[in-house]
C-alpha cells in the first residue's frame, strides 16, 4: 500500500481533515479532496479498485466537513470542496507497447467508466466543484468530462467544473503533444466551464508565456496553482512563499488569472502568501465567447474573416481512393499512413478519413487508423474529420480524438429525434458537425429545398440542443453537372447560392462540400476535371464557403486555364446557356486523346526561357527545372540576380494569386518546392562565384521564425533563401514558435536581427508581444515585421511602440537584403 496516499481517507481520516483545515487556516476559499489517484485504473496497482466509490465519497465528505466548519465560523468567506479527478497512470493517446504505436492499455469507455465512478462518489460525498487536474493527456481529460455529463443528465443535476492541464517542459505542451491553444478548443465545449488553466510540472516563473496564453484565450476563469519552483536533485521544492508570491504577483498585476493556489512543494504558508495576491489586486476579466470555428490537432486551426480556403484531404478515404482502399484491406496502414502524410505535406490542413467498405470493418479500421495518427506528430498535427455514413464508425471515432475534430456528418434524414441525439453526444465528445442538407424527404437539390433544411436544422440545433452555432458546418450538396439531364443543371448555381444564403442568414455557421462531385460527369478526363474544380471553387469561395473536401492533385491554377476551356467550363457551371453541357462534351473529346502532361508541355515549352520558368513556379512543375536553370543562367551575370529576379517574379506572382483567391495552399506549396528546388541547384554557383571573389565574411545572422499560432512559412522561406544567398548566416527556427524560444536563440547565438513572420491576424498580437518581452528583456538588436496580414501602419502604431529599437516592415521578400543591409550599417540605419 505503500504510496496510496488516497487510502489515508479512511485509515487516517483525521490527518486528512487536519491537513485540510491547516489550508483553510491559511485563507484558502477552495480544497482539493484526497482522491488525485482514486478511480479503478490507478487503485488496481493496489487491489483495491472495489473501494474507489468509498475512498470518493469518504474523502469529499471529509473536505465537506472541513469547508463547512470555516464557513460556519465566518459566513463572508464560504469555504468551497473541489473533487479532484487525477490524470490516472493511464493514457488515451499514447501507446502502451514500444513495438506497437496503435496499441491502448484501455479504451476510451473504460477510462470513462472508472471517472463515473470516481464522480460518483465525489458528488455524493459533497463536493461542490469538480476539477480535472494535471491533465497530460487531453483525450483522458475528454473521457472525464464525457462521465461526468453522463451522471449530471442521469442525476439532472449540474455541478462548476475546473480544468487544469500541465505541460512537460518549455515547449509548452502536454505529455501527448498538444500545444495549450489546442488544449483550449478541445475542452472549450465542456459545459458549466468555471475554469481553466496550469498546475504542477514547472515553477511560477516557467508557466509564464503558457498562463499567458490560455488567459488570451479563455472565456471562463483561469487557474494557476503552480509547484514551487522546479524539483532540486533531491526531489525536493525549494521556492520560498516570498519567492512564488512576488512572480505570481506580476502576472495578477497584469491580469492573468483569477484564481491562484500550490501544487507540489507547497505548504500552507504558500497559501497564506497567496491569499494575499488577492487582496491587492483586481481578477482577470474573462474574454468573450468567440464565434470562430475553433479545431485541433496537436495545434489550432482557427477559421477567421480572413482565412483562405481551408482544404481538406480527401485521399484518406477508401470511397476516394483505391490506393487507400487497397491499404486498409491489406492491413498494410503503415503504408497507408503515409498517404495521410502526403496529404498533410500538400497543404491539407484538415484530413477526411472514411473507412466505409463493404469489406471493411470500419469500427476497427478506423479505431486502429487513429491511433497510429496519434504517433505521427507530422500528420496528428492537423484536426481530423471523421467521414461515415454509419454513426457507430463515427462514435468509435470520436473515441480516439484528443483534439477537436468534424463529424462527417449529421442530417434529419432519419428524423429530428436522431438528429438531435447524435448533435447532443457530437456536443459531449467535443467536435464540430457536418450538417448535410437532407431530411425526410431526402437529399435537397433544389436552392429552395437547401435553404429550407439548413434553417430549419439551425434553429434546432442553436434553440433546442445548445449546439454552438460556430461548430455548425453546412453541406449543401454538390452535386455532378452536366449529366445530359435538364433539371441537374443548375445543380452548381444551386449551391453557389445556397451558400450565400447561408453565410447572411444563419450567423457563424460556415459552408464546405466534396468538390470533386461536381465533375463526376468527366470522369477519366483529367484536363477538364482539373478546371471544373478550380472555377466551381472561385465563384463558390467568393461566396462564402469556407472549406471543401479537393484533391490537391486534380487543383489547377483559375487564372491559367485556357481561356477557351474555361469558357465551356463556367458556361456549365453557371448554367449560362441551354446547350453548354453539349459543347463541353464535345469540346472534352478534343483534349482527352493525348495525356494531360504532353499537352501542357506542348503549350509552354516552346517560350523563352524566363517565361518558362515563371511557369514551372506557378504551376508547381518541377520536371525541367534544372535544364531551364542551366539556360538562364548564361542571361545573368551572376546567380544571386536570377533569385532575385525571375524566381522572385514568379513566386511574387504566386501571392498575387493566392491572395486573389484563384491559387489555393497546396498549389502554393507545390510552386514553394520548385522554388527551393531551383535555389539547391544554383547554390554551388552562388558559393564557387563568392569565393572567386576573395574571402568573404557573413554580411550578417538572423534568426526567422514564424510566431506562435501561425503554420504558415512559404513567405519566410523564400526570405531565409534570398537572405542566404545573400551572405546571410539564417537561423530558421520554423513555425509556431513561442516568444521564449525566440528570445533566448537570439540571445545563445548572438545574432544581428530578428525577424518574424505571420499570414493570420492573431499573428500581429503576437509579434506585438514578442516586442514587449524584446523590450522586457533589453534586446537592443533591430525587429523586422513581415507577411501576409502585416502592415506598414500597424507595425509603427502597434509594434513600434512597444520596443524601443529598430522595427521596420518589409513588405517583400525581395526588399528585406536591402534593409538588413541598412540595418547593420552604422551609417544607414539612422537614416532607415
Amino acid at each position: 500500500m505503500r504510496g496510496n496516499n488516497d487510502l489515508l481517507s479512511l485509515t487516517q481520516p483525521e490527518i486528512i481533515k487536519n491537513i485540510h483545515k491547516a489550508y483553510l487556516e491559511a485563507g484558502a476559499d477552495l480544497i482539493e479532496t484526497n482522491t488525485f489517484s482514486a478511480t479503478s485504473i490507478s487503485q488496481a496497482d493496489y487491489g483495491l479498485e472495489n473501494s474507489v466509490y468509498e475512498l470518493n465519497f469518504q474523502s469529499a465528505k471529509i473536505a465537506r466537513e472541513a469547508a463547512k466548519d470555516f464557513t460556519t465560523r465566518n459566513p463572508s468567506k464560504p469555504r468551497f470542496v473541489a473533487g479532484a479527478l487525477g490524470p490516472t497512470n493511464k493514457t488515451l493517446s499514447m501507446s502502451s507497447k514500444v513495438e506497437d504505436p496503435g496499441a491502448r492499455a484501455l479504451t476510451f469507455d473504460e477510462m470513462k467508466n472508472s471517472y463515473y465512478e470516481q464522480v460518483r462518489g465525489l458528488v455524493d460525498g459533497g463536493a461542490d466543484i469538480l476539477l480535472i487536474e494535471t491533465i497530460t493527456d487531453t483525450l483522458n481529460a475528454k473521457s472525464a468530462l464525457f462521465a461526468i455529463q453522463q451522471y449530471f443528465s442521469e442525476k439532472n443535476i449540474s455541478l462548476p467544473i475546473m480544468i487544469s492541464g500541465t505541460i512537460v517542459d518549455q515547449s509548452g505542451r502536454t505529455l501527448s503533444g498538444q500545444t495549450f491553444e489546442a488544449f483550449w478548443h478541445s475542452i472549450s465545449h465542456t459545459p458549466n466551464l468555471l475554469s481553466v488553466g496550469l498546475n504542477c510540472s514547472l515553477g511560477p516563473s516557467q508557466m509564464r508565456p503558457f498562463i499567458e496564453d490560455i488567459s488570451n484565450l479563455a472565456s471562463c476563469f483561469v487557474s494557476i496553482y503552480p509547484n514551487a519552483g522546479l524539483p532540486n536533485e533531491f526531489g525536493a521544492y525549494d521556492e520560498t512563499p516570498e519567492q512564488m508570491f512576488n512572480v505570481l504577483s506580476e502576472y495578477a498585476k497584469n491580469g492573468t488569472f483569477n484564481i491562484v493556489g500550490g501544487c507540489c512543494g507547497t505548504t500552507p504558508e504558500h497559501i497564506k502568501a497567496f491569499a494575499e495576491i488577492s487582496k491587492l489586486f483586481k481578477p482577470r476579466i474573462p474574454k468573450e465567447k468567440s464565434n470562430l470555428l475553433s479545431l485541433s490537432g496537436l495545434e489550432p486551426l482557427v477559421l477567421r474573416s480572413d482565412s483562405n480556403f481551408t482544404n481538406i484531404g480527401e485521399r484518406t478515404n477508401v470511397m476516394g481512393s483505391k490506393k487507400f482502399a487497397r491499404l486498409i484491406k491489406e492491413d498494410n496502414f503503415s503504408e497507408a499512413l503515409s498517404v495521410a502524410r502526403e496529404q498533410v505535406d500538400n497543404g491539407a490542413q484538415i484530413i477526411d478519413i472514411n473507412m466505409d467498405d463493404a469489406m471493411i470493418d470500419a469500427e476497427k479500421a478506423i479505431t486502429k487508423f487513429l491511433n497510429l495518427i496519434a504517433s505521427e506528430p507530422d500528420i496528428a498535427k492537423v484536426p481530423i474529420m471523421l467521414d461515415s455514413s454509419k454513426w457507430t464508425v463515427i462514435e468509435a471515432g470520436l473515441k480516439c480524438l484528443q483534439g477537436k475534430g468534424i463529424v462527417n456528418s449529421i442530417s434529419m434524414k432519419e428524423g429530428e429525434e436522431v438528429f438531435k441525439d447524435h448533435a447532443k453526444k457530437v456536443l459531449n465528445y467535443g467536435a464540430a458537425a457536418i450538417v448535410m442538407a437532407f431530411d425526410e424527404k431526402g437529399q435537397a437539390d433544389t436552392f429552395e429545398r437547401k435553404i429550407e433544411i439548413c434553417e430549419r436544422a439551425y434553429k434546432i440545433l442553436t434553440e433546442e440542443v445548445g449546439f454552438p452555432s460556430e461548430d455548425i458546418i453546412f453541406d449543401p450538396n454538390i452535386f455532378a453537372i452536366a449529366t445530359g439531364i435538364e433539371e441537374h443543371n443548375n445543380y452548381a448555381v444551386d449551391f453557389i447560392n445556397a451558400t450565400k444564403w447561408i453565410k447572411e442568414n444563419l450567423p457563424n455557421a460556415k459552408v464546405s462540400g466534396g468538390v470533386s462531385n461536381v465533375s463526376f460527369s468527366f470522369r477519366g478526363n483529367d484536363t477538364v476535371r482539373e478546371a471544373m474544380h478550380s472555377a466551381f471553387l472561385y465563384h463558390a469561395i467568393k461566396a462564402g464557403m469556407d472549406m471543401g473536401i479537393v484533391n490537391a492533385g486534380q487543383l489547377g491554377i483559375y487564372e491559367e486555364i485556357p481561356k477557351e476551356l474555361l469558357e465551356k467550363v463556367e458556361d456549365v457551371i453557371l448554367n449560362r446557356r441551354k446547350d453548354a453541357t453539349e459543347i463541353l462534351t464535345v469540346f472534352a473529346e478534343t483534349i482527352q486523346s493525348k495525356g494531360k502532361k504532353e499537352v501542357k508541355a506542348e503549350e509552354w515549352r516552346s517560350k523563352p526561357v524566363l517565361e518558362r520558368l515563371i511557369h514551372s513556379l506557378v504551376r508547381g512543375i518541377d520536371a525541367f527545372i534544372f535544364e531551364d536553370i542551366e539556360e538562364i543562367r548564361n542571361e545573368y551575370s551572376s546567380s544571386i540576380e536570377i533569385i532575385e529576379g525571375p524566381l522572385m517574379d514568379g513566386m511574387n506572382k504566386v501571392g498575387d494569386l493566392f491572395g486573389s483567391g484563384k491559387m489555393f495552399l497546396p498549389q502554393v506549396v507545390k510552386s514553394a518546392r520548385v522554388m527551393k528546388k531551383a535555389v539547391a541547384i544554383l547554390t554551388p554557383y552562388i558559393e564557387a562565384e563568392q569565393k572567386a571573389g576573395g574571402e568573404v565574411k557573413k554580411a550578417g545572422k538572423i534568426l526567422l521564425a514564424t510566431v506562435k499560432g501561425d503554420v504558415h512559412d512559404i513567405g519566410k522561406n523564400i526570405v531565409g533563401v534570398v537572405l542566404s544567398c545573400n551572405n546571410y548566416d539564417i537561423i530558421d527556427l520554423g513555425v509556431m514558435v513561442p516568444s521564449e524560444k525566440i528570445l533566448s536563440t537570439a540571445k545563445d547565438q548572438n545574432v544581428d536581427l530578428i525577424g518574424l513572420s505571420g499570414l493570420i491576424t492573431p499573428s500581429l498580437e503576437e509579434m506585438v508581444h514578442v516586442a514587449k518581452e524584446m523590450e522586457r528583456k533589453k534586446f537592443t538588436i533591430p525587429l523586422l515585421i513581415g507577411g501576409a496580414t502585416t502592415s506598414k501602419v500597424h507595425t509603427a502604431v502597434k509594434i513600434d511602440e512597444n520596443y524601443s529599437e529598430a522595427v521596420v516592415h518589409v513588405h517583400d521578400a525581395s526588399k528585406a537584403v536591402a534593409v538588413a543591409g541598412k540595418l547593420l550599417s552604422d551609417s544607414s540605419k539612422k537614416n532607415l
